[in-house]
């Protein structure tokens, strides 16, 4: 009990350094594992793969289930076909000239090679969600590498377990049926769970707000045991399943969002520190400078092989295929993927897990930290201009048919500067009070909102929608939302308007009432 109360506070400092140095947390987990493990400070023998693998599945679900609960749908919409071409056609590149270089350059025999070269192939969601929310890059190439972590995990499992097979390994083209099928599969399962999942939680009122993470967690996890029993892609299944569930404006979304968030840090710690254990230090002493060249072709060859062969038909600019060149980032989840030889009895297994583990580590810990300075070095960076999204809560009142929606206005809303009345909310909606510096205050018709504002809209049942859409609508395009070609729940008729008189008005308010002076009632909101 003290050693793992000890471990947990290690784990939680571990947490707080991580998040501090741009380092992914992947190498301080590790180290604990390794300190407890043999060599290290505890001396704990641990040496069951097949346990390793299961648990490590298991975490890798909860994995890809936070990371589709945080992606934004408007950012990997676009980039869902540059991500898809990167999850096939990029990691059978990369396995190929990976493999290639693990047999010519290390001696391994072709079936160790091939494995080698799929298992580092795939990048490691937790690593990339870890690492690129902390660097501001345009949401184009954030979207694309989020994806590419979500999907390419489903076709690197194929390869590697079909490489692992005892007997001969099945022709090229029935892997690529078999990947395309269990692909096809497991989107459509994920999707439909998804889809399913959220439509219930929208209507159907839970008793307590602290069921709801733990049920949307639970059709997530659905996602993927539907997906895998379906002989499917279980990963890509749970990853859908997720984005969707995400993306569909869910009841008491930031207690799940940050539930969802604990259990991926818990699900990392856990996972890292088992792998930690599994690996013996003095072992791979004599992996290390074959780890260095396979890591080293597959950093420098493969990789940017892999990104500009696949993304050669989207005309992306050379240095943006650059930075996702070296933003391929590898993780735990090649380490678990090498346990899969291991459990299957494959000769040489056990080498090839030193050398993937010995290669993530090494690497790691060169493209991590060295990602912030790439995209200032190559000057690219999040888009000054881009209007954040309002941050909305939904808390169903099912006694009163109605909602309470909590809204937060960022820095870069266009809501800062329109007045109350100005929202232009339906019939049956009305904000009800503003939190403004850590004070509330109900607001008069005339009270300006501000950047930092809170607001509390009360909303009935057949408008909810409605009034949510409008004031996202009005976050984005400000006042004129909706006459200006923002979509919401404007009920105005957009084709009666005179758009050269309202294009006028719009330079005179400064597009949106940014311009507009602040409430000089203060913040009590009384009209002026």
């Amino acid at each position: 009990m003290l050693v793992c109360s000890l471990v947990l506070l290690v784990a939680v400092a571990a947490v707080r350094i991580s998040s501090r140095s741009g380092l992914p947390s992947l190498l301080l987990y590790l180290g604990i594992g390794i300190a407890m493990g043999q060599d290290g400070i505890f001396d704990v023998k641990f040496d069951n793969a097949e346990l390793t693998q299961v648990i490590g599945y298991a975490a890798l679900v909860v994995i890809l289930a936070e990371g589709g609960l945080g992606t934004k749908w408007k950012e990997v919409k676009p980039a869902l076909p540059a991500a898809a071409m990167l999850s096939t056609i990029g990691v059978g590149i990369s396995v190929g000239v990976t493999a290639s270089a693990a047999h010519y350059l290390v001696g391994l025999d072709w079936r160790q090679a091939l494995i080698i070269g799929a298992v580092v192939s795939s990048t490691d969601a937790a690593a990339v969600f870890s690492v690129l929310r902390k660097v501001p890059l345009p949401s184009r190439i954030t979207g694309v590498l989020e994806a590419e972590s979500g999907f390419n995990d489903a076709p690197v499992v194929i390869l590697v377990v079909a490489f692992s097979a005892v007997g001969p390994v099945e022709h090229w083209y029935v892997l690529v049926g078999e990947i395309a099928l269990e692909l096809a599969i497991g989107a459509a399962i994920g999707l439909a769970v998804g889809w399913l999942g959220s439509y219930g939680i929208r209507h159907v009122a839970l008793p307590a707000s602290g069921l709801y993470p733990i049920a949307v967690m639970a059709i997530a996890v659905s996602a993927y045991a539907a997906g895998a029993m379906a002989h499917g892609s279980g990963f890509l299944a749970v990853y859908l399943a997720a984005m969707v569930l995400g993306n569909s404006k869910l009841p008491h979304w930031p207690a799940t969002r940050g539930f969802a968030d604990g259990l991926g840090w818990l699900a990392q710690i856990g996972m890292f520190v088992l792998l930690g254990l599994l690996v013996t230090p003095h072992d791979l002493i004599d992996d290390f400078w074959p780890a260095v060249v396979v890591g080293l072709v597959l950093t420098a060859v493969a990789r940017p092989l892999s990104v500009f062969i696949s993304l050669a038909p989207f005309r992306l600019p050379r240095r943006e295929k650059a930075l996702m060149s070296w933003a391929g980032l590898r993780g735990a989840v090649p380490i678990i993927l090498a346990t899969i030889p291991m459990v299957s009895g494959i000769e040489g297994s056990t080498r090839v897990f030193n050398i993937v583990f010995v290669l993530v580590i090494v690497y790691t810990l060169i493209q991590g930290p060295t990602l912030p300075w790439l995209a200032k070095t190559l000057n690219i960076s999040d888009d000054p201009s881009e209007t954040a999204d309002l941050g909305i809560e939904s808390a169903p009142l099912e006694r009163l048919r109605g909602h309470l929606l909590s809204v937060a206005v960022p820095g870069k809303s266009k809501m800062h500067g329109v007045e109350v009345a100005e929202l232009r909310l339906p019939a049956g909606a009305a904000v009800t009070l503003v939190v403004r510096d850590g004070k509330s205050f109900v607001p008069a018709p005339s009270t300006v909102l501000r950047r930092g504002d809170e607001l509390l809209v009360v909303a009935t049942d057949p408008v909810r929608d409605a009034a949510e859409a409008r004031l996202r609508a009005v976050g984005q395009g400000g006042k004129l939302a909706g006459w200006l070609g923002t979509s919401g729940a404007d009920r105005t008729d957009e084709a009666t308007v005179d758009m050269p008189h309202l294009a006028k008005l719009a330079r005179k308010l400064g597009k949106g009432g940014e311009s507009r002076p602040a409430d000089k009632a203060g913040s009590g909101g009384t009209p002026r």
